[in-house]
């Protein structure tokens, strides 16, 4: 059992960082740009984030669907819940491009300076071009994981990664040939454009395999299938709670990066890169959490609760050996680490104490998403959706809040130790501990509800 979670687990991993690379290399790219770039790239990177995981989320149902009737032996059904996943995902990237293209909605909610709206702007338009086939893609990722052929994913987000550099770099810098401009120079917004060329390419890519590759063609996922409203119904019902659940998560972050755009780039830039570094870590728990939810659903659609349950608790053991870690390396490498994204001495004075609580975040939230990842295994989504909800937009955000602007004095934002982005990763904490508990009490419960039927 373990050796197949690791198995799975690997080239997961692998696949996730590359995605989030994505960001780090967006981050230090615009870094070396200015502190007004990095800024606007993680205000941008927070508002896309926050609508794609979201819609992303509701797409993320197929996955435990799929991997029970993989399991269960039922090929015909998993090639009907796939084709009405891409009605599905194409049904989410409507309201997903809207709203992201109201580019000058969010800049206003958020209020950053004029030179960093002037490059959020743009960055906004740049990535609702490519959420179309980012969205198609997550069709591809819950097929291929579900049938455990998780290094499909991998490959594409290898070559995926590859891009990034040279595109970015040519989309940041522009072109110009014997003094005439080719291509312009977009500085950070260059980053966004990279993303939605890259992203086309993969799902084009995707698509080839979806139609020649051995142990996916055979589904037809290709094949024109007119939709289903039953199946897309029982996929929407329990896709929603886990997009709800999405949004909460992502939106924490996104709001963290909207309130402290107020306080100005430097503050910003700073938090972005304790962002950017909780994301990276995040990988590691989100890899063996999809592995666990993958073969736990496989062996409950087997008919075997109790190897089921022997999973989920060995993934939730390496997740949590693994993620403790991944805290002690943040903590002891958090110096050099702060200082490849910037030379700015004012921003690294505000990031270092930030990733010793990003530290104590990325354990705790290792924890949940252990958690709610076996919770979608036995397919329960609702009940996670109102935890996250109370713990990190109450607790989490609203918590961060109260002690950034409201504690020290009315008005006025907190000195000393807890300055005002430390304040949001303290309640941040906090909310994770309280909503860890919670979800454990709920998968007990659940256990024992299925023991007594």
């Amino acid at each position: 059992m373990l050796r197949r979670l690791l198995r799975l687990a690997a080239p997961l991993f692998v696949a996730q960082i590359a995605v989030t690379a994505n960001g780090l290399i967006d981050t230090l790219m615009a870094g070396q740009l200015s502190a007004v770039d990095m800024a606007a790239v993680g205000l941008g990177a927070s508002i896309y984030v926050s609508v794609h995981v979201a819609l992303m989320g509701v797409l993320l149902a197929l996955a435990p669907v799929c991997s029970r009737l993989f399991g269960a032996g039922r090929q015909d059904e998993i090639a009907a819940e796939a084709a009405q996943g891409v009605w599905l995902a194409i049904l989410m990237a409507v309201p997903g491009c809207i709203a992201l293209g109201m580019a000058d909605l969010w800049i206003a909610l958020a209020g950053p300076p004029d030179e960093v709206a002037a490059i959020a702007r743009p960055y906004l338009i740049a990535v609702a071009i490519g959420l179309p086939a980012a969205l198609l893609f997550r069709v591809f990722h819950a097929l291929a994981v579900s049938t455990s052929q998780p290094r499909l994913v991998m490959a594409l987000n290898l070559a995926a990664l590859a891009l990034k550099v040279p595109a970015n770099w040519l989309f940041m810098h522009g072109v110009t040939i014997a003094g005439n401009t080719v291509l312009p120079a977009l500085g950070g917004a260059g980053c966004a454009v990279a993303t939605a060329v890259i992203t086309w390419l993969t799902l084009l890519a995707a698509m080839v395999l979806l139609a020649r590759h051995p142990g996916l063609c055979g589904y037809r996922v290709m094949q024109l299938r007119l939709p289903d409203p039953g199946r897309l119904l029982r996929l929407l019902k329990l896709g929603l709670p886990i997009g709800l659940t999405q949004l909460v998560e992502v939106t924490a972050f996104t709001f963290m990066a909207i309130f402290l755009a107020h306080t100005g780039a430097v503050t910003a830039a700073s938090h972005q890169i304790a962002a950017t570094s909780a994301a990276m870590c995040y990988m590691v728990a989100l890899a063996i959490g999809l592995a666990t939810s993958t073969l736990a659903a496989q062996a409950i659609g087997a008919g075997h609760p109790g190897l089921a349950r022997r999973t989920a608790l060995g993934g939730l053991a390496i997740a949590l050996v693994a993620s403790s870690g991944v805290m002690l390396l943040l903590l002891v490498f958090r110096g050099p680490f702060s200082a490849l994204f910037t030379e700015d001495v004012r921003v690294l004075e505000i990031a270092m104490p930030l990733l010793a609580w990003v530290a104590l975040f990325h354990l705790l939230d290792s924890l949940q998403t252990q958690f709610t990842m076996i919770l979608r295994a036995w397919q329960v989504t609702a009940i996670p959706a109102f935890i996250h909800g109370v713990a990190l937009w109450g607790v989490g955000l609203g918590g961060g809040w109260w002690l950034a602007f409201r504690l020290a004095s009315p008005g006025q934002p907190l000195h000393g130790p807890l300055d005002p982005a430390s304040a949001f990763w303290v309640a941040g904490c906090v909310s994770l501990a309280l909503a860890s508990f919670a979800l454990g009490m709920l998968l007990k419960q659940v256990w024992r509800a299925n023991d007594a039927t």
